[in-house]
């Protein structure tokens, strides 16, 4: 069974940066993409990044086109997530998700992400 731990949230006041970090542990080879989502107080939870294993290609909301960018390091099996320029609206639980269906391109869209991992706190805030 696939395990995905995120870490690297905080606080950061506007303006600044944080990287995520999404490490998988387990039957990593059986799953095509990695996506990071995220979940605001009252808000659903929306799609911010992905990654697709066999193409290298990447996708992005729009919100966070610009500003956000997804990397993977195979070694350490982990889906890094680099955020510069946050702004309160960024501000939400982010999760990363894995997927199992062998796009091209990854989609954005959580039903299309079999496995989630617990969530980690990114406050945007002076």
């Amino acid at each position: 069974q696939l395990q995905l731990v995120e870490s690297g949230g905080g606080l950061v006041q506007p303006g600044g940066s944080l990287r995520l970090s999404c490490a998988a542990s387990g039957l990593t080879s059986d799953y095509s993409y990695i996506g990071w989502f995220r979940q605001a107080p009252g808000k659903e939870r929306e799609g911010v990044s992905c990654f697709t294993f066999n193409t290298g290609m990447t996708n992005y909301a729009d919100s966070v086109k610009g500003r956000f960018t997804i990397s993977r390091d195979n070694a350490k099996n982990t889906v890094y997530l680099q955020m510069n320029n946050l702004t309160p609206e960024d501000t939400a639980v982010y999760y990363c998700a894995a997927g199992e269906v062998l796009y091209r391109l990854c989609v954005l869209q959580r039903l299309e992400y079999d496995i989630w991992g617990q969530g980690t706190q990114v406050t945007v805030s002076s």
